[in-house]
């Protein structure tokens, strides 16, 4: 039955983009009835999702035992992962056709081996881009210096992307600088701009997860209170955040953005990554009750939807202070922690986190392969 609260929530400007995907979904219904009645407008996936829905139950044996010929468990795996986003771009195929291409994408991640490839992302992004082939499709690239010159080429190439593991303010400048830098290539080929779209995924818990850590230790070892130290929790990934949706603001307005919004381009929207609450201590869905607003996305795994979807509540909250961010970052820093720091820790930690999800998913689709009598051949 229809959510009254995504719907309200939708209303209130963010896209909501659901943070998973699995075969059984696609075809069973579930889906299509969360398109039509939890208001959703795209989904996301990355290494650690398919790890567990390809290399764990049986919903894909039939395909990997029906396949002709020698491949390697990428090869496999970009096959498997490719059917799934394709099937789920058509479901989503009506969104997007209804938001002349606002929403409706699909993200589809390039292998963590060409984090710092500019050449390697770049040809591994064409090579998906084309494996899909659909116009709803996102590429996602790391934030990484080597990813921010590739989305460059990608976004003059008229091929979507999704700009993942954003955590630092400057990080987001250098991406839109890129995007900015894309679309104007572009626009000098006299190629038309208003076909690409792209999202800066920057992600909130984690930072709040990484602080909070740095404040217990600094209790623990008698250089703050426990007064002071509960005083800075849980603040620090809403206000990097909301700071981060002023960079937004300001970034496509002007004389620059203006000459390619008048050629038909689109801003790169900000979409709020990692948006479950990792602390029991917080309010379940506070990652997506304090970044509501305009041209947003928001994409939420199955649980964070589910508990919105029971007692979220809404009201227009990215840009309702943001000054008291800045004194809420000040504090942090004044406190000795530096975000800095931080959100370097975070990108690395990030990239080899996916770097394991996607070494054990290859794993788990050689092991798989195997039981069903279709080794894979070695290499990539």
């Amino acid at each position: 039955m229809p959510a009254p609260r995504l719907r309200a929530l939708h209303d209130a400007g963010p896209s909501l983009w659901l943070d998973y995907i699995d075969r059984p979904m696609l075809h069973n219904g579930e889906l299509a009835r969360r398109i039509r009645d939890d208001v959703l407008t795209g989904m996301t996936s990355n290494p650690a999702i398919f790890e567990k829905a390809l290399a764990q139950g049986t919903a894909y044996d039939e395909q990997v035992a029906t396949m002709t010929g020698a491949r390697t468990a990428w090869q496999l795996f970009e096959e498997l992962a490719s059917t799934d986003v394709r099937a789920a771009c058509d479901l989503f195929h009506g969104v997007y056709h209804a938001s002349s291409g606002l929403d409706g994408y699909v993200s589809l991640e390039v292998s963590p081996n060409v984090a710092n490839d500019t050449d390697g992302t770049v040809r591994e992004a064409r090579h998906l881009w084309a494996l899909v082939n659909r116009p709803n499709v996102m590429i996602k690239v790391p934030g990484t210096t080597a990813g921010c010159a590739a989305l460059r080429q990608l976004i003059a190439d008229g091929i979507n992307v999704n700009v993942t593991l954003l955590f630092a303010i400057d990080a987001h400048a250098r991406v839109i600088e890129s995007y900015l830098a894309g679309l104007e290539a572009r626009a000098a080929a006299g190629a038309p701009l208003g076909g690409v779209a792209s999202v800066a995924s920057f992600f909130v818990s984690r930072v709040d997860t990484e602080v909070d850590k740095r404040l217990d230790a600094m209790v623990a070892a008698g250089r703050m209170s426990a007064e002071a130290a509960t005083a800075l929790r849980g603040k620090a990934a809403v206000a990097n955040a909301q700071l981060a949706y002023r960079l937004f603001i300001a970034s496509f307005s002007g004389p620059r953005w203006n000459a390619l919004a008048a050629r038909g381009a689109r801003v790169q929207r900000p979409l709020w990554a990692s948006t479950s609450a990792k602390n029991a201590a917080y309010r379940d869905v506070i990652y997506v009750e304090e970044l509501i607003g305009p041209q947003t996305v928001n994409t939420l795994p199955p649980a964070t939807l589910e508990a919105f979807r029971d007692h979220g509540e809404v009201r227009r909250s990215i840009d309702a202070d943001t000054a008291a961010a800045e004194r809420a970052l000040g504090a942090v820093e004044s406190a000795g922690i530096a975000m800095r720091d931080v959100t370097d820790q975070l990108l690395m930690e990030g990239l080899s986190s996916f770097q394991k999800s996607f070494d054990s998913l290859l794993m788990g689709l050689e092991r798989k392969a195997a039981a069903l009598g279709r080794p894979v051949t070695a290499g990539r």
